[in-house]
């Protein structure tokens, strides 16, 4: 990489953890109702979960914690973003500029298997402000049962699972997590990267609001069908900790979603699809046209 293209690099980092943070401050609440779900019924039997959905779920939250109780968890939500959005973005956008040949555009399966990879090491970083995240989100399910909350903090949630379960601990899950993270970007990046460019092409828009809405739609969609089994796995990997016997409810990954299938059924992995992609469609509304805007305003072209 020549040290002009280095000093843009860093200059697009900026703006893309300022549209990350924006957009996910936004739809946070969407996120935080996904992942009560997909926690709901598990380690039951089949049938012996009450039958529920997003908007009971939300209520409910709002209900015994209060409207502040749809951000439990933020803090480490937009810490994650700071390192796993510009790491991606900035990312697929190298490795697609120097797979390009002769400036031909790059077809949609290489752009896929970009987007896959920036999303992989993206994900790679930042997994241990995404295991506390989620670990704080179960923490609200717990203190609306009565119990006592496993962390004060993200900090303090830090401290404990590294004393608890070493300095590995914060890399717990990381396997499903990675396998999510390279499903989410193969679909929202390349689709987003191909959408967009199908609608200037073919003059349904020109490069602007209505283009990028159209194409954070179509990505949105797409990266959801794709990763919600892998993102209901990594859920509960990582928010599952050592019983007072020792004892884990999953050995791995693999594990858990033979489990999974077996007491919820196969629908079970596909928990909190409406609201992941009801979260998805609007992050990448939010974040595509903050950062499309930014990126005009540094002066760099359109992505």
């Amino acid at each position: 990489m020549k040290p002009s293209e280095v000093h843009g690099a860093y200059r697009k980092i900026l703006p893309a953890s300022i549209s990350a943070m924006v957009a996910e401050t936004t739809t946070f609440p969407i996120d935080l109702t996904k992942t009560r779900l997909q926690l709901h019924g598990e380690s039951v039997s089949v049938g012996s979960a009450r039958p529920t959905n997003g908007f009971l779920v939300a209520s409910e939250i709002v209900r015994q914690q209060g409207p502040l109780g749809l951000y439990q968890g933020l803090s480490p939500a937009i810490l994650r973003h700071l390192f796993y959005t510009p790491i991606r973005i900035v990312g697929y956008e190298h490795l697609r500029s120097s797979l390009k040949t002769d400036g031909a555009s790059l077809s949609l399966p290489a752009k896929a298997l970009s987007g896959g990879i920036s999303g992989v090491v993206a994900q790679l970083v930042a997994s241990p402000a995404d295991l506390v995240k989620v670990r704080m989100q179960a923490d609200g399910r717990m203190v609306s049962q009565g119990l006592q909350p496993r962390y004060s903090g993200s900090f303090d949630a830090l401290n404990k699972i590294v004393r608890s379960e070493g300095i590995g601990g914060l890399w717990k899950g990381v396997f499903p997590n990675v396998q999510r993270a390279f499903l989410v970007n193969m679909g929202e990046l390349a689709c987003y990267d191909q959408a967009k460019h199908f609608v200037i092409k073919n003059r349904i828009s020109e490069d602007n609001i209505y283009a990028h809405t159209l194409a954070s739609i179509m990505s949105g969609l797409s990266a959801t069908a794709l990763s919600c089994p892998a993102d209901v796995v990594k859920t509960r990997m990582m928010n599952q900790s050592r019983s007072k016997q020792g004892k884990i409810m999953y050995n791995n990954s693999y594990d858990c979603l033979v489990k999974t299938v077996k007491v919820e059924g196969l629908r079970a992995l596909w928990k909190g699809f409406m609201p992941t992609w009801a979260r998805l469609g609007p992050w990448q509304f939010v974040f595509w046209v903050s950062y499309e805007k930014f990126r005009h305003i540094a002066g760099f072209s359109s992505f």
